[in-house]
């Protein structure tokens, strides 16, 4: 269900450096990482963590960059989610579409609180 949580920072090198730290107290390491963002895990099939960079340029804070992505079987599950997400009134965070490539599909939202979401599929 939960496959990743972001957390946008606005120290990205500092903060990378905490999540190596703390998280190898736990037995995570990194999992995926670019110039951008860094991804820990247990197993690559577990649960990730994940610092990144804001995209938008904007600073980072709660309400600009941390969220939960729900994993999903394929991209037409991607579209069907979140078209549900607009008949429920949450708010399109961004459309629903292929994204860093081809292989990584994502709709984003936000619900009635404001917490950021995704549905994706790989």
């Amino acid at each position: 269900m939960i496959w990743y949580i972001t957390l946008w920072t606005n120290n990205f090198e500092k903060a990378v450096e905490f999540y190596d730290t703390i998280l190898s107290e736990i037995w995570a390491s990194r999992f995926m990482e670019t110039d951008r963002f860094v991804s820990w895990s247990f197993w690559p099939g577990l649960t990730r963590i994940s610092v990144i960079k804001p995209f938008d340029k904007n600073p980072a804070t709660v309400w600009n960059g941390n969220m939960v992505a729900l994993h999903v079987k394929s991209k037409e599950e991607v579209f069907r989610l979140h078209e549900k997400v607009l008949e429920l009134w949450w708010t399109s965070e961004w459309d629903a579409g292929p994204r860093w490539d081809k292989w990584f599909y994502a709709g984003y939202f936000r619900d009635l609180d404001g917490n950021k979401l995704s549905f994706f599929t790989m």
